[in-house]
């Protein structure tokens, strides 16, 4: 029997060890430092309390479940021999196959912009999504106690990277604002919330046409969203943040959608990385030099049809991993293995309620408005990993829609709300008396 051990769990290395579960030659085992797959493209909802995380996040022993070739491992992967196909975690384990599926993932890429790292909140992950809610809740909690904390940035957000990412996060502030917070919090002066939406390029999702970026910012603009365009971070402090056209804007949420590089693994595989730190990957999927290792996901470059990286999109990462389980397939009956052939299903962004934009397909069919909305609300759905999470997504998004209530705003991280409004008073008081 032969073995192939897997790292990550997210949509590729999940619909790889799913493929080769069917086998019952096949061993699997499948490592991550979560025990449960995450469904990236909905974690802004977890974040505006749209969706809870139990609806976004799925157990990887109970979707796993029934294939008993299959062994589930929770543990952080830090360091890869590709020649031996050994891999070891943090706590020391180490295991070993005959064929080494790298699929790690991504983490946010601040770019070395000064500060990001320390005070900005990125949302790549659950835990980003809890912690980013838990300080827009505290924020509101506190401006609500104190109205005076408005004029200290309490109520102005912050969002760098006009992506989906950034766009969908700033079109669901903007309805929060116009619609959630006004039921929640009866004395809070929702009209003086400020949504900044910043980024270097000249218009919003940037891979979509123009026609979809124009009606995109228009969307935005109408639920107060303020664009800041052809402009990027210089710094971000626990304060404020400085453009780069030396524009500070007072905040203490600032919300980091400005880029993905590979998880740190990639620095550990002892192979030159590519664009993004990731692991440049034939058309096979495999590693060059290395027989029987496969890069999947956004922790691979891989090329489509025009020889340009795919983009880490959720279906790159689904289909890669289905595909690098049949070449695995392929390997273990001596067949020669086949190109990765990207099935183009098209790109799709929500702007906030009723809005939204699609290019279906390959050749890019557009939709926008109420009919683009209800296509999201179905393809999303759909990618969902089990039948629980689409019943569940589809009851809260018409409990939210209908009678414009989301799910409870609950303040369970109490350490986001230890802010000190005054930092940036202290900052100015620190600067002066070191001139003096």
């Amino acid at each position: 029997m032969k073995h192939v051990v897997i790292v990550g769990g997210g949509f590729a290395g999940l619909n790889c060890a799913r493929k080769l579960a069917e086998r019952p030659d096949v061993r699997v085992t499948l490592i991550d430092k979560n025990n449960y797959q995450q469904f990236q493209p909905l974690l802004y909802q977890v974040a505006t309390a749209a969706l809870s995380a139990t609806n976004v996040a799925f157990s990887l022993r109970s979707v796993l479940r029934g294939h008993p070739n299959v062994d589930v491992k929770l543990g952080e992967v830090v360091s890869v021999d590709l020649k031996t196909h050994t891999v070891e975690t943090a706590e020391g384990q180490q295991y070993q196959g005959d064929f080494l599926v790298l699929a790690a993932g991504s983490q946010a890429n601040f770019f070395g912009t000064p500060g990001a790292a320390q005070h900005a909140y990125p949302l790549y992950s659950i835990h980003d999504a809890e912690l980013l809610r838990s300080r827009i809740l505290a924020v509101l909690e506190s401006a609500d106690r104190d109205p005076s904390l408005v004029a200290k940035g309490a109520l102005n957000f912050v969002i760098v990277g006009g992506g989906p990412t950034g766009t969908e996060l700033a079109g669901a502030f903007g309805d929060m604002a116009r619609l959630g917070m006004k039921k929640t919090y009866d004395d809070l002066a929702v009209n003086k919330a400020q949504i900044f939406l910043v980024d270097k390029g000249h218009a919003v999702l940037g891979a979509f046409s123009e026609k979809a970026q124009t009606y995109a910012a228009k969307m935005l603009e109408q639920r107060g969203v303020q664009l800041r365009l052809g402009t990027s971070v210089k710094e971000v402090a626990s304060g404020h943040v400085v453009l780069s056209d030396g524009t500070k804007i007072l905040t203490h949420t600032a919300i980091w959608a400005g880029g993905l590089k590979a998880s740190s693994l990639s620095g550990n595989a002892g192979v030159q990385t590519g664009h993004g730190g990731r692991l440049d990957v034939q058309p096979d999927l495999t590693v060059s030099g290395f027989a029987g290792v496969y890069a999947l996901g956004d922790f691979a470059n891989i090329s489509g049809k025009d020889g340009k990286p795919l983009p880490q999109l959720a279906s790159v990462a689904e289909q890669s991993g289905k595909w690098c389980a049949r070449n695995i397939e392929l390997d273990l009956v001596g067949e020669p293995r086949k190109p990765f052939q990207y099935f183009d299903k098209g790109i799709m962004a929500m702007i906030g309620r009723n809005s939204a934009v699609a290019e279906v397909g390959e050749h890019r069919h557009e939709l926008q408005g109420a009919i683009a909305f209800a296509a999201w609300l179905g393809v999303h759905a759909a990618l969902l990993t089990t039948s629980r999470a689409k019943v569940g997504a589809f009851v809260e998004w018409a409990w939210d829609y209908l009678g414009n209530v989301r799910s409870d705003p609950v303040l369970d991280r109490n350490e986001q709300a230890q802010i000190n409004w005054n930092d940036d008073d202290e900052q100015l008081e620190t600067a002066a008396a070191s001139k003096a």
